[in-house]
């Protein structure tokens, strides 16, 4: 009997579009694997919304699928997963890429230990060198290609509050960014206490970008295994 492979429905971080993703499918493809791209709402270019708008376009993307599928998320792009993937009878596995891992009733602020804030309206900025914060073992001309393609991020979904944690039901695993400076390598290795499985990479912040080949190999692992 053959096992139908999962689709892969990969979720970016803040002030990431789609496209962030490209290198990563077409490694997933040459390994046999179908892929969509999660565009979150609160990402520009006319972002709007907050965490919910976010989970219900990952909520929409993964129904769209008829057959299993495999959710991976970075960054922030956890947090709006780990809303909108549950549920759904479809979601075999919940992937987190250096990525936030809420629980219910957890924010952003709150994984850092950090009280909401007063308010969150407007748009978050991104750091002020995001070549160093994000790309710091990319390949030179990909990382150019990735600062020129940040887009605006609004700061209402890094406040709003998670209601639903998939994590409590659906497997998944954690992929530590071991060379990090984006999200701290310990909050990471902290959060991953409530995936199932951990395993690392030894990056910065955007492994799909400087080792997107690696990367593929080990989410086929994770999703064989």
């Amino acid at each position: 009997m053959t096992v139908q492979r999962p689709t892969f429905v990969l979720v970016p971080g803040a002030w990431h579009l789609p496209s962030t993703w490209d290198l990563l499918r077409g490694e997933l493809d040459a390994l046999g694997y179908a892929s969509r791209a999660v565009k979150l709402s609160t990402t520009g270019p006319d972002p709007r919304g907050g965490l919910r708008e976010d989970a219900e376009a990952i909520r929409a993307a993964i129904e769209a699928i008829g057959g299993p599928v495999a959710v991976v998320a970075h960054s922030y792009g956890g947090i709006p997963a780990t809303e909108g993937a549950a549920g759904l009878p479809n979601v075999q596995r919940l992937i987190y890429l250096a990525a936030y891992v809420p629980d219910v009733d957890e924010s952003m602020y709150t994984l850092h230990g950090m009280p909401d804030p007063d308010s969150a309206e407007g748009v978050f900025p991104i750091g002020s060198d995001p070549r160093a914060q994000l790309y710091a073992d990319v390949p030179e001309a990909v990382a150019d290609l990735a600062v020129s393609r940040l887009v605006d991020q609004l700061h209402q979904p890094f406040a709003d509050h998670v209601t639903r944690a998939a994590w409590h039901t659906v497997p998944s695993a954690y992929i530590v960014a071991e060379q990090d400076v984006s999200l701290p390598v310990q909050l990471q290795e902290q959060m991953s206490s409530r995936a199932k499985t951990v395993h690392r990479i030894p990056t910065s912040h955007s492994p799909f970008l400087s080792r997107p080949a690696e990367l593929a190999a080990l989410l086929d692992e994770i999703v064989t295994g």
